[in-house]
């Protein structure tokens, strides 16, 4: 191992435990201690005020500046009495990450001093820079205005010293140039559309939420040896190395005992989350070695998704403080286990159903099936879009790759929907009385009510559906969650319009209501039988299947993402209100400029690393044994000097050849590069660098990791797998 190797790692394997103090009383105690929810709100605002708020929240009721000017005071004297000293409107641009900007509450008071001020106005609205955040077009250097809107449905939080206030983000002409936004009104469109189906069944519900669960998978490496490898700073994964001589094969980490200075890191996670309103439930060893993940309970889909933003800003922050770095790349080693962010999502309403849920009677259950089949269609209508919404250079690694879905959405229902689906599709109905009205029941077996317990899983399928809930499987660990949900949200609305146009038809041509529902369900199920797949996913067969089933099996991410541009999908987000078609236009402009750069970056600094790093390295071994050859011949006879050398000259050979190979596909990669550089189109650019580009980073790779094999361990540099994968 080579000194500086050497002294990092003893550095990073030396790391102990932090010792986190945990804050007096139960974890309820201090639970959201450092947000401004309901609670709070109704200690420091008026009952009217109060009233005001929550009816926003609940109805979208549009808050007067006067009774903004009241929540501001109310929140701003919190604030200061749990230690802010700055705000910031905290949003979410189109770069997977969040954005703020500090301001102090200080404001100069006429008489040569300073007070605490917060208005309404600065609670409500701020401007920043829209033109120096990805806008596809949309804002220019010399049309820079842009607005940040404050969201009253996702309470105020405090991190560190910084009131911090959740918002959409617009331009200065209405369009949206974030994730929040979409999604809100995503949300408010299944909304309306699920209570008016919910009405077939129960005329008493007045909202339906869409709730998400996520499972947030990451690695840890110890800082050390991250500051070490120029890759991970760079880029968030290794983009050489070989694999290590025991990586997950013996299927040891999973569940296995958290590693003590792990333990400490997650300890400090949960203690900061639980404050910050996250209710963290799980936390547990991944499948990979130094792979671990944590999971909240269930919460409705817009706050959810700011928890999730916010805990993985809490991981980069916190893992630093015992001596680790997270990793949030989808697939940050080669050969082991990627990171996923699992999206479990349901809806439910105000009288508290959750509509994928079995229920008691057959009224129950056939609003159970009615909400499924039109999920299910929805996905199959817009397959293409759902794999685009969750399409990024990053996780095109871990896609069908140990253990991660694959790159064609599919939908696994478990041997007891199926059967029910199926019955339902080739068995007609007979009438009978439900529920103390005239109805049809179905001619199949009661649903268990906890199909839970029942339900087998499927880790192929990218849309799985697990007991009471979908399971989107295939979201990456970096991404945001807004990006797929809105989508999601935004098809089943579509659907559920569709569904409720057609049962409408049917009752109005004298057809019964349940009648009406179960004949289009039939029709729904037939048509969208496609999208069901309940086998293998990583097979062969399958790809060819999928195919001659229509599904959409691009694998190319540039071109996986013309599906927002599909006519279908412009149609479907007009429809429902979710964004127009400047809108998709502009964000497909960003991803395929952000797909580019990423791979760019990679390219770059593959390049560097093989010319500065490796093949310098390479050369000076290959010198080295050079010099003992003929040393060799010095010292001894000639033939059994020739014969004491052969090894060292295979060796000396194999060098030559690999730093050759790497060399050369080194300039044909920045040729490429220039090449494509010039390319004006975002899309093009996009479809060159994935095609030209990007392939030679596996032939690259594959004779840097050769040489690793090779070359003096006391000379290599750069930290290898079996250091970075092991936490000591």
């Amino acid at each position: 191992m080579s000194t500086l190797r050497f002294r990092v790692v003893e550095a990073a394997f030396g790391k102990k435990a932090v010792d986190v103090a945990t804050p007096a009383g139960k974890q309820s105690d201090y639970f959201a201690s450092k947000v401004f929810n309901r609670e709070k709100m109704f200690k420091y605002l008026s009952p009217k005020v109060f009233d005001k708020v929550e009816d926003s929240i609940e109805n979208g009721t549009p808050l007067d500046m006067k009774t903004a000017d009241a929540v501001a005071a109310g929140m701003q004297q919190w604030a200061l009495a749990n230690g802010a000293t700055h705000y910031t409107h905290w949003f979410h641009p189109l770069t997977e990450g969040t954005a703020e900007k500090h301001d102090t509450f200080l404001d100069p008071d006429g008489k040569g001093g300073l007070i605490e001020k917060f208005s309404g106005k600065l609670l409500v609205q701020q401007e920043p820079d829209a033109s120096s955040f990805p806008s596809g077009g949309i804002r220019n250097t010399f049309e820079a205005r842009g607005y940040t809107a404050w969201d009253p449905s996702s309470p105020a939080f405090i991190v560190g010293d910084t009131l911090c206030i959740p918002t959409i983000f617009i331009s200065y002409t209405g369009e949206s140039l974030d994730y929040k936004a979409p999604l809100l009104k995503a949300l408010e469109s299944v909304n309306k559309a699920a209570v008016d189906v919910c009405h077939y069944f129960n005329p008493d519900v007045k909202k339906v939420y869409a709730y998400l669960g996520w499972e947030q998978e990451y690695f840890l490496v110890d800082e050390g040896l991250y500051a070490a490898r120029p890759d991970l700073l760079l880029t968030g994964r290794t983009l050489m190395g070989h694999e290590s001589s025991k990586n997950q094969q013996l299927e040891d980490h999973y569940f296995g005992a958290i590693p003590i200075r792990v333990l400490g890191f997650l300890k400090e996670l949960e203690i900061e989350a639980l404050k910050l309103g996250i209710p963290l439930k799980t936390r547990h060893n991944e499948v990979a070695p130094n792979q671990f993940e944590v999971a909240p309970i269930f919460e409705e889909c817009n706050l959810s998704n700011d928890h999730n933003l916010l805990i993985m800003a809490l991981m980069r922050n916190l893992a630093r403080n015992h001596g680790f770095r997270v990793l949030l790349h989808e697939k940050p080693f080669k050969g082991i286990n990627g990171s996923g962010k699992h999206n479990n999502w349901s809806l439910g309403t105000d009288t508290d159903i959750l509509l994928m849920a079995p229920g008691q009677t057959p009224e129950d259950n056939l609003r159970f099936i009615t909400f499924v089949v039109n999920v299910l269609k929805a996905v199959y209508r817009h397959n293409g879009l759902l794999k685009a919404s969750i399409a990024s250079a990053s996780n095109a690694h871990r896609l069908g790759a140990n253990e991660a879905p694959p790159a064609i959405i599919s939908s696994f229902l478990g041997a007891q929907v199926s059967e029910v689906l199926e019955k339902l599709e080739n068995t007609e109905v007979s009438e009978v009385i439900v529920g103390g009205k005239q109805g049809f029941k179905l001619d199949i077996p009661r649903i268990p009510e906890l199909l839970l317990d029942n339900t087998d899983r499927n880790r192929t399928s990218p849309f799985a559906f697990t007991g009471n809930r979908f399971e989107f499987r295939a979201v990456g660990s970096e991404a945001n969650c807004a990006a797929a949900m809105l989508v999601l949200n935004a098809a089943v609305a579509e659907q559920l319009k569709l569904f409720k146009h057609e049962v409408d038809t049917l009752i109005a041509a004298g057809k019964d209501t349940y009648a009406a529902i179960i004949e289009v369900i039939r029709k729904d199920i037939k048509e969208s039988k496609a999208i069901h797949y309940d086998k293998n996913g990583y097979t062969d067969e399958w790809k060819a299947e999928a195919a001659a089933r229509g599904l959409d099996c691009e694998t190319s991410v540039p071109l996986i993402i013309d599906a927002y541009l599909r006519e279908s999908s412009v149609k479907m987000f007009e429809s429902t209100g979710v964004m127009t078609h400047i809108e998709l236009k502009a964000r497909n402009e960003v991803k395929w400029e952000t797909y580019t750069k990423k791979v760019q970056i990679e390219a770059r600094v593959l390049g560097d690393l093989a010319m500065n790093h490796i093949i310098p390295i390479a050369t000076r071994y290959q010198s080295s044994l050079i010099d003992n050859v003929y040393k060799l011949r010095d010292l001894f006879p000639v033939d059994k000097a020739a014969s004491m050398s052969v090894r060292n000259l295979e060796i000396i050979e194999d060098i030559s050849n690999h730093i050759s190979f790497i060399k050369e596909k080194v300039d044909e990669m920045v040729e490429a590069r220039k090449v494509a550089n010039k390319i004006e189109s975002e899309r093009e650019k996009a479809i060159a660098y994935h095609d030209t580009v990007f392939p030679m980073f596996d032939e690259i790779r594959y004779h840097i990791d050769k040489l690793e094999l090779v070359v003096d361990d006391e000379l290599w540099t750069l930290p290898k797998y079996r250091e970075l994968l092991f936490v000591r």
